[in-house]
């Protein structure tokens, strides 16, 4: 049987008797359709002709052409998905796609602020109401020490060790580690404990955790999603989530000649490979100064 008679086997297999919807058969067509056109060139007409080399070079002549990743990933699954048909349907005698690797999903590097955008971030959280008290010290805790935005609502009042210059952490996995605190961020939580905490309490429902909300209550996740966010808007950064406070932080120590095992040791991963996303975001930086300071670096 020709490839183009068994690619039309297959798509009616989809179509009766898998139930797949118009647009799915439509999407199959027209990549097995590019499949076609290419083992044409390669005068390939016979199922039984295609080996895995000749699906290896279709992956590579994909990449050439300027495919991204998940695309030449679908293409890829489609014909692993064609050519088991053919192999079960008798019309080849193996299935040449089934060692064949999809092709790695690239590393998506986090999202990181510059240190200036830090700086002004945390300069215009000022005021010396309660809210704001509050919010600038969240701010501070969050940027200062790396912490998780569920790590911030479960801090209470005796996980401030400030004699000592450490937070009481209690991180995934109820894995209780310690952060150290210092310079801004521990003068803004101590400002705020002293004189913000206070008029936020309720003597009618006593409470331990260290971030309020207005009604005296622990400050939930919702909560501070949306104080970084507001925060965010104001240094023209729209959407900012609170990790990415957690990944500057690590990304500024890195660059700042911190030790990698001591970023994960404060960052609570327990795996060092977690942590070494953030020497690629560093090279990236590398990259952007190089770019913008070496005279010949740009044509």
């Amino acid at each position: 049987m020709r490839i183009e008679q068994a690619i039309d086997e297959y798509l009616s297999h989809l179509r009766v008797e898998r139930g797949s919807s118009p647009l799915t058969i439509e999407a199959y067509s027209a990549d097995l359709a590019d499949y076609l056109s290419f083992l044409d060139e390669c005068g390939i007409s016979d199922p039984n002709r295609v080996e895995r080399d000749t699906i290896a070079a279709y992956e590579a002549d994909l990449t050439e052409r300027g495919y991204a990743v998940t695309s030449i990933d679908r293409h890829i699954s489609v014909l692993k998905g064609f050519h088991r048909f053919c192999m079960r349907e008798g019309y080849a005698k193996d299935n040449p796609a089934a060692s064949v690797r999809l092709p790695a999903p690239p590393e998506k590097l986090p999202d990181v602020l510059s240190i200036e955008q830090v700086n002004k971030l945390l300069e215009q959280a000022t005021g010396d109401k309660p809210a704001q008290l509050r919010d600038r010290a969240l701010l501070e805790v969050l940027y200062g020490c790396g912490l998780r935005v569920s790590e911030c609502v479960g801090l209470d009042m005796g996980d401030c060790v400030f004699s000592e210059g450490f937070l009481r952490v209690v991180g995934k996995g109820d894995k209780e580690r310690i952060a150290p605190i210092s310079g801004f961020a521990l003068q803004a939580l101590v400002e705020y404990l002293e004189h913000g905490r206070a008029f936020l309490a309720k003597p009618a429902k006593p409470t331990s955790a260290v971030f309020l909300n207005a009604r005296g209550g622990r400050l939930s996740r919702q909560s501070i999603h949306a104080i970084v966010a507001k925060a965010g808007v104001g240094i023209g950064v729209e959407n900012l989530h609170p990790h990415t406070l957690r990944h500057s932080f690590a990304t500024h120590m890195l660059a700042g000649g911190a030790d990698l095992r001591v970023i994960q040791e404060i960052l609570g991963h327990s795996d060092i490979s977690t942590t070494q996303i953030y020497t690629h975001v560093n090279r990236s930086h590398i990259q952007e100064e190089y770019l913008s300071a070496h005279p010949r670096a740009r044509l």
